[in-house]
């Protein structure tokens, strides 16, 4: 498995509906990013899963280096 790629330097602002699901890409291959199109088949690398538990706006990682993926932890900065 290759390294993922970095979608971009920095969060990307996304609003999110409460009990809705969504699959982050954790490869950076997407067209559709934060979220995944599944360019990631054959790279070893597979979408992340989650449940947003309320409507809010929140940060999402474009560098794939948070250590608290979807969110962006800052990692972008170092």
């Amino acid at each position: 498995m290759s390294e993922s790629q970095a979608s971009g330097e920095g969060p990307v602002w996304v609003a999110l509906e409460a009990g809705k699901t969504y699959w982050w890409c954790s490869c950076g291959r997407s067209a559709r990013q934060p979220f995944c199109d599944g360019s990631h088949r054959g790279s070893g690398y597979r979408p992340l899963a989650f449940t947003a538990e309320r409507d809010e706006t929140v940060a999402l990682c474009r560098c794939k280096r948070s250590a608290q993926p979807p969110r962006c932890d800052g990692s972008h900065r170092r």
